[in-house]
Parts: C-alpha cells; structure tokens; sequence
C-alpha cells in the first residue's frame, strides 16, 4: 500500500538506513553554544555553604593529625629539652611547651578558623553569583561550547 505508516519510504532510504549498513552516513561530532547568562544565588550559597562545612571538616581533622604526628615524634619533649639547655637554672625545668600551644589550645582556634572560613566562603561565594549575574547582563555570560563524544 503506498504511503503506509511508513510515510512512504522505502527501506533502502538513506534515511531510514540502520547505523551498521553501508549507506548509513557517518555522523560528526555535535556540539552546542551555550551561553551562562544567570547563577541562582540561593543554589550557590547552599552549595559553597556545604562545600565549606566540608573544607572545615577537612582543616580540623588535618590539624588534629599533624598535632598528633608531632607528638608521637617527640618534638614537644625536644623543644622542652631545648629550652631547658639554653636557659638553664630552676625555670628552665619547670617549662612545657604544651602549656603555650597545647593540643586543646591549637584545635580551639583552628575550630574557630573554620567557623570563620565557612561564614567569609558562603558570604564570598553569594556575592560572586550576585555580581556575575550583573555582569552577564551587561556583557552577555560565559560561551561554552559542549560536544558530543562519538561512542
């Protein structure tokens, strides 16, 4: 029957030759233009915000590691046996760096540098998207150009 539901085409078409047959064309790579004209201010302080907690995270356990490594290497005990020699008499002896930058000490502060550091990254981060979004508008955004991988 002429013009059935196959619109008329016959199987030996180019174009409803199959990938695998000779007359199938070769197709090239595709790509695309794209322009990045808008970042959503609340999706970028959700993502820097959790980024940053993770960043935090990192820094704390990483200075937690290192205080360790160092006391198990026995630089406090050598700093302490240092300064006993140089300054000698009664006070020498009774000095402990541990005191001055003590474990409890040192991950107290790094804490509070992570605090910080996730507050200033999400605040930064926010303003970023906020100023890009101004930008865009006057200049036109990021051209990207995305392809296709030929599988």
């Amino acid at each position: 029957m002429p013009g059935g539901s196959d619109g008329g085409r016959t199987a030996s078409s180019p174009s409803s030759a199959r990938p695998g047959s000779p007359t199938a064309r070769p197709r090239g790579t595709r790509k695309a233009r794209l322009r990045l004209v808008h970042l959503d201010p609340w999706s970028v302080m959700k993502t820097s915000f959790l980024l940053s907690i993770a960043f935090g995270i990192v820094t704390v356990v990483a200075v937690a590691v290192v205080w360790s490594v160092l006391g198990a290497a026995g630089v406090w005990d050598s700093i302490n046996q240092t300064v006993s020699d140089v300054l000698g008499g009664d006070s020498a002896q009774n000095f402990d760096v541990q005191n001055y930058v003590g474990t409890s000490r040192v991950l107290g502060f790094t804490m509070i540098v992570a605090v910080v550091d996730v507050v200033l990254i999400t605040a930064i981060s926010t303003l970023g998207a906020f100023l890009y979004n101004l930008a865009a508008a006057l200049l036109g955004g990021v051209e990207v150009t995305l392809a296709e991988d030929e599988r």
